[in-house]
């Protein structure tokens, strides 16, 4: 018997206005000290990666494709964005963790609660970059084709989620969502998503070697 596949859910944003005002006023806080502009979509800059170079296709292993019903899910959310509409997210100050993202209302398992972006850039180039944001966005079979996603001079409330310590269980424990990368209408795209109910106040954090496993993660906390 084939397992009956489970759909995403757009994320669930703060009745009250004023509530939202203060989350994005808490996002906006930490991109203005990174020193980062906010952006909710994937940019190209010249001297960088094309669009054209992002081809879900080039993926060595085979990318799943984000089903036409969840793709609908995503440009939901995006649509809601675009209204000020923002996932219930606070962005904190934590003195050891430094900025890291709260639940700021009940998020259910499933939810897309944000996708990850930035400047898209190719591997080769970057592999000297001594950033702690970058994400794999295609990994192709030739090198040279490889992309990542680089958030430091655009980006929105992913740059700020933290990872987990992989080498420990209580580390484990602590993950709350799950990376995925998809191929959304022939591009590569990477979604954050919540991988079990996640209650208010509670801090957000996914494994950053779900795909490669070369982030050294033992001295977080």
């Amino acid at each position: 018997m084939s397992k009956k596949r489970r759909k995403l859910l757009p994320f669930n944003p703060s009745e009250d206005p004023d509530r939202r005002l203060e989350q994005m006023r808490s996002l906006a806080t930490a991109l203005l000290a990174s020193g980062t502009r906010f952006s909710d979509d994937l940019t190209y800059r010249r001297g960088m990666a094309p669009r054209s170079a992002n081809q879900a296709s080039l993926e060595k292993a085979g990318m799943q494709v984000l089903s036409k019903e969840d793709t609908e899910t995503l440009n939901l959310c995006k649509r809601m964005m675009d209204r000020g509409e923002c996932p219930p997210l606070m962005v904190v100050f934590d003195p050891l963790e430094g900025f890291t993202v709260e639940a700021d209302r009940f998020i259910k398992d499933l939810t897309i609660v944000t996708e990850y972006v930035g400047d898209v850039d190719y591997l080769e180039k970057r592999e000297d970059d001594d950033g702690d944001s970058m994400m794999t966005l295609l990994s192709a079979a030739d090198p040279a084709k490889s992309l990542v996603i680089c958030p430091y001079k655009h980006g929105n409330v992913a740059r700020f989620i933290n990872g987990i310590n992989n080498h420990t269980p209580e580390g484990k424990r602590k993950q709350n969502l799950k990376c995925v990368r998809y191929d959304v209408d022939g591009e590569c795209r990477v979604l954050l998503i919540a991988n079990r109910d996640i209650p208010k106040g509670e801090r957000l954090y996914y494994d950053y070697n779900g795909y490669e496993h070369e982030y050294p993660t033992e001295h977080f906390v």
